[in-house]
């Protein structure tokens, strides 16, 4: 189980797939991050983070007011930031 120490997020790196394990005494989740179309584009290292801003993103796009409303009531709000632009 997540400790305060991680503030709920134990991300346990895996062959093939990434498993984030959320939550605290009142609840608990599992997040799976596997390998998928979109996800080609980053290292196997950096493909939750890839995958979970996209799929976030993609979510928001959709400006569902279920969705919307979903994250309201549970303080969850994301926003896409400009990428970094790398020295060439």
């Amino acid at each position: 189980m997540p400790s305060e120490a991680n503030h709920g997020l134990n991300i346990m790196p895996g062959k093939g797939m990434t498993r984030i394990m959320m939550g605290c005494k009142h609840q608990r989740g599992l997040v799976y991050v596997a390998p998928a179309e979109k996800s080609w584009v980053c290292s196997e290292e950096m493909l939750p983070g890839h995958a979970l801003a996209g799929f976030l993103g993609e979510l928001t796009a959709q400006r569902d007011e279920r969705v919307e409303a979903l994250m309201q009531r549970w303080g969850v709000y994301y926003r896409q930031m400009p990428l970094e632009e790398s020295e060439d």
